[in-house]
């Protein structure tokens, strides 16, 4: 049995300059974090011969096939076809946290079945090859609507500047912070789901449509990038951070209508007049988690404020998608 356990994510700065449509032209970057929470991938070899099946596959629903081209969950085919696994193997999916909630959990699943799949055949993948492996699965083969920036956090990990260039080449830049600076940054993050869910592709399809529409914002959503880095490994306040998470907030927001839909709207404001210094919907927009950047000695205000809503405790800096059991 092989099992892989993989991080979902969260985007602080630049989301949106990952779509090719945009960073093949004008580049792009992405400041963010993989977080603890994780999605499991089971791998199990068995003898087909003795059953009715010769592939089973588990996730909210249970798939027997006698062979890939049945099976329903397209991103479970194709990664099999892509590593060219037929026959006599089980796989189970398990997350830590439900689809649609702006953490990436789609991009990660694909990125660990991949990273399952490779080790059950034996062969090792460095984190960007897995990475750019998900991405042309899911954008080329799957046709979906999404970036490039969730696959490279699922595979890499840590709390990253991660670069997209022209032909899309991926660098990723470490964010250098002393175990004292990152604990401060940790403690004023909070994360709340919303109750509201979406698909992100949905959303991102129309961003994608608009790119032209948008390319001052995305701009300066790019340069926003540089900034952030500069405020954590510097040594000034941290408030800054928070401010500047509000003007990608503003920036975002007049991106597409669709991001910040008035019950999203309602809640940000909550969490601003509670004590945030600001925050992001996470994802492509219209639901999912909302993150606020919050001084320590406002969370309990900003919880009474969201009171209705589900926090979800995060830790960041995770390590990138890797082989728990083999």
């Amino acid at each position: 049995m092989i099992i892989s356990q993989t991080p979902y994510r969260i985007s602080f700065l630049g989301g949106g300059t990952d779509y090719p449509a945009y960073f093949e032209k004008h580049g792009g970057a992405v400041l963010g974090t993989a977080i603890d929470k994780s999605g499991f991938i089971s791998v199990t070899h068995f003898h087909a011969r003795l059953f009715d099946y010769s592939v089973r596959i588990a996730y909210r629903q249970v798939e027997c096939v006698k062979t890939i081209d049945e099976l329903q969950h397209a991103p479970f085919r194709e990664c099999l076809r892509r590593c060219g696994i037929f026959t006599d193997v089980e796989i189970n999916y398990t997350g830590e946290l439900p689809a649609f909630s702006g953490l990436g959990a789609s991009s990660s699943f694909v990125v660990g079945l991949l990273n399952a799949l490779h080790a059950y055949r034996s062969e090792s993948v460095r984190p960007l090859d897995l990475a750019r492996e998900a991405i042309e699965i899911e954008q080329d083969v799957l046709k979906e609507a999404v970036g490039c920036q969730d696959q490279a956090f699922a595979a890499l990990g840590g709390l990253r500047v991660i670069e997209f260039r022209p032909g899309r080449e991926i660098v990723a830049h470490a964010v250098p912070l002393a175990h004292a600076r990152l604990e401060e940054f940790q403690q004023h993050l909070l994360v709340f789901h919303t109750g509201i869910r979406r698909r992100a592709a949905d959303a991102a399809a129309e961003q994608i449509r608009n790119v032209g529409n948008n390319l001052d914002r995305l701009a300066s959503m790019r340069r926003m990038v540089d900034d952030g880095y500069d405020i954590l490994t510097g040594s000034g306040s941290l408030d800054a951070f928070g401010e500047l998470l509000h003007e990608g907030w503003v920036l975002k927001s007049e991106l597409d209508p669709c991001v910040a839909i008035p019950p999203i709207r309602a809640m940000y404001e909550d969490g601003l007049r509670a004590g945030a210094l600001g925050g992001k919907l996470l994802g492509a927009g219209s639901g999912g988690c909302m993150l606020f950047f919050t001084p320590p000695e406002k969370h309990e205000a900003v919880r009474a404020a969201l009171k209705h809503l589900v926090e979800i405790p995060v830790k960041i800096n995770a390590p990138g998608s890797r082989i728990v059991y083999a």
